[in-house]
C-alpha cells in the first residue's frame, strides 16, 4: 500500500534518473524465475547517489513512525535491503539486524544476524517486492525467534496480486514508498516511455508470468 502519492511518483522519478529502475519494453529482461519482464529494478544502486539515497532514508524514516510508531529495532532482508535498512535504523537512532535467506551452513550458522531478544517490537525493511516469498521467509525467521513483527516497508513494489495475497494470508501489512501504478504514471507524464511502451507496461502488468512467452 502507498502511504503518500507525491512521495510514491517523486521515488520513481528518482529511481529512473538514475537507473535504478529500467524500462525497456522492446527488449525484455529475463529475471531469475524465468518471467521475461520489460522492467528490471535494483535499487542497491541508490546507495551510491547520497542525494537520493539521503531521501529515501528520510522518507522511509518518516512513514515507518507514522504507520508503526517507534519499534525496538529495525531488520533488514538479505541482501538488497542492508544496507538502506541499516541507514533508516541511524535515523531514527535505532538498533539494527539483518535476516539471511537461509541459515549459514558454517560458523555459528546463524540466518539473523545482530543482536536479537525475543519479544521485541520490530519493523522489517525491504528494497524490494516481487511475489514476497523472499520477504516474509526473512519475517517467519524473525517471529520463529519471538519476534513481533509490526510490519514491512519497502521502497518499491511491483504489484503483483501473489504479493497481496501472500502477505494477506500471512497477516502481515505491507507499505512501499512506490510502486508500479505510479511509476508508469511518472514515466508516461514525463516522457520518459511512448504511447506504444505505456501500453506494453500495462499488458505486462496483467500476466508477468505468461508475457510474452
Amino acid at each position: 500500500m502507498i502511504l503518500d502519492k507525491n512521495t510514491a511518483k517523486k521515488t520513481a522519478e528518482l529511481l529512473l534518473q538514475i537507473n535504478a529502475i529500467k524500462l525497456r519494453p522492446e527488449n525484455p529482461f529475463t529475471w531469475a524465475s524465468g518471467w521475461k519482464s520489460p522492467i528490471y529494478c535494483d535499487n542497491r544502486i541508490i546507495l551510491s547517489y547520497p542525494i537520493i539515497r539521503n531521501y529515501v532514508r528520510e522518507e522511509m524514516a518518516k512513514q515507518l513512525e507514522s504507520l508503526y510508531g517507534k519499534p525496538d529495532i529495525i531488520a533488514g532482508v538479505a541482501t538488497g535491503a542492508i544496507g538502506i535498512g541499516m541507514l533508516v535504523a541511524d535515523y531514527l537512532g535505532l538498533p539494527f539486524i539483518y535476516v539471511r535467506p537461509e541459515p549459514k551452513a558454517h560458523g555459528r550458522k546463524n540466518q539473523i544476524e545482530g543482536k536479537l531478544e525475543a519479544h521485541q517490537n520490530l519493523v522489517v525493511v525491504e528494497d524490494l517486492i516481487s511475489t514476497g516469498k523472499s520477504s516474509l521467509n526473512a519475517v517467519n525467521a524473525l517471529t520463529d525467534e519471538g519476534s513481533n513483527v509490526k510490519g514491512m516497508l519497502g521502497i518499491f513494489n511491483y504489484g503483483f496480486d501473489v504479493a497481496k495475497e501472500n502477505f494477506e494470508k500471512r497477516d502481515i501489512e505491507l507499505h512501499t514508498l512506490g510502486d508500479y501504478d505510479h511509476l508508469i504514471e511518472k514515466a508516461s507524464e514525463t516522457g520518459y516511455i511512448k504511447e506504444e511502451q505505456l501500453n506494453t507496461l500495462l499488458e505486462w502488468r496483467k500476466s508477468p508470468s505468461t508475457w510474452n512467452l
